[in-house]
């Protein structure tokens, strides 16, 4: 019912033609708090309670009743809902209890140590994977390849995390090259059509104006190597955990350095050859 449910809601919103404003504000406002965490945590936690309490309400809907039965389902059915004591100290089945299991409460675990642990644990590997270095640049690979560049932002980005690949005259000069270049992607129906930067890189190549745009061209060569550091690195550090394991730890951490460095300079050369 709850997938069916959303489906008729959904269907309301997007019917323009046979239904009024409120009706659509409505059934918005009901798809919405769908969505909720609390609503679908209501949901289940009716399931089990009303599921457990099914028999006894179907009994004491009968016409003819025994009391006697009744009230022996009602103490069997009052038995079956257990109310958890949150405050009562928590202690691992996984391993022999502490002292200072004592100290811990079932709500100070699943609060703290299960649900708040969980979500800690998500936001590390997000900031780690995607960090505001990481975030930057893949915006700028991504304007990159939009229907107008945003020319302020791109040579912003280029000044922060390229000031060594491109001199300040340079970065004067490919501000003035984007302007013109925003111009022609307007004008080009070929250019227009390119949707990702890989295809544009391929674009400027083939029409050779990568000669003509030789600063815009070097930008993209260069957001370009980013998947690929990532994907080598990581590459090495997985091959890395085969040959050095319990039987082979005595490798010195600069030899395999050496032997890592010339893993991604040899995949990088692959790359681009």
């Amino acid at each position: 019912m709850y997938s069916v449910t959303r489906v008729v809601l959904g269907g309301i919103i997007e019917d323009l033609s046979h239904t009024t404003l409120d009706q659509r504000g409505d059934a918005d406002a009901a798809y919405q708090i769908m969505q909720s965490f609390e609503f679908v945590f209501i949901l289940h936690l009716m399931k089990e309670v009303l599921g457990r309490t099914d028999t006894l309400s179907q009994a004491l809907q009968k016409k003819n009743q025994d009391i006697h039965n009744a009230m022996e389902l009602v103490s069997s059915t009052k038995y079956t809902i257990e109310m958890p004591d949150m405050s009562a100290p928590y202690t691992s089945t996984r391993y022999r209890p502490r002292k200072k299991d004592l100290h811990v409460t079932f709500e100070h675990y699943y609060r703290v140590d299960v649900f708040t642990s969980t979500f800690d644990k998500q936001l590390h590997e997000l900031d780690s994977r995607f960090n505001d270095h990481t975030i930057d640049l893949l915006s700028l690979s991504s304007s990159l390849a939009s229907k107008k560049i945003n020319v302020d932002e791109i040579c912003l980005l280029v000044e922060k995390y390229y000031p060594e690949d491109f001199t300040e005259p340079e970065r004067t000069h490919l501000r003035d090259q984007f302007v013109v270049f925003n111009v022609e992607m307007t004008n080009n129906t070929k250019l227009r059509g390119v949707s990702c930067i890989s295809d544009l890189c391929k674009y400027l190549v083939d029409t050779r104006k990568c000669e003509t745009y030789y600063l815009v061209d070097r930008l993209i060569r260069l957001i370009l190597t980013l998947p690929v550091s990532t994907a080598t690195t990581e590459r090495g550090f997985s091959a890395m955990k085969i040959f050095k394991n319990c039987l082979r730890n005595k490798m010195s951490d600069e030899y395999l350095a050496n032997s890592l460095v010339i893993y991604i300079e040899k995949e990088i050369a692959e790359t681009f050859d």
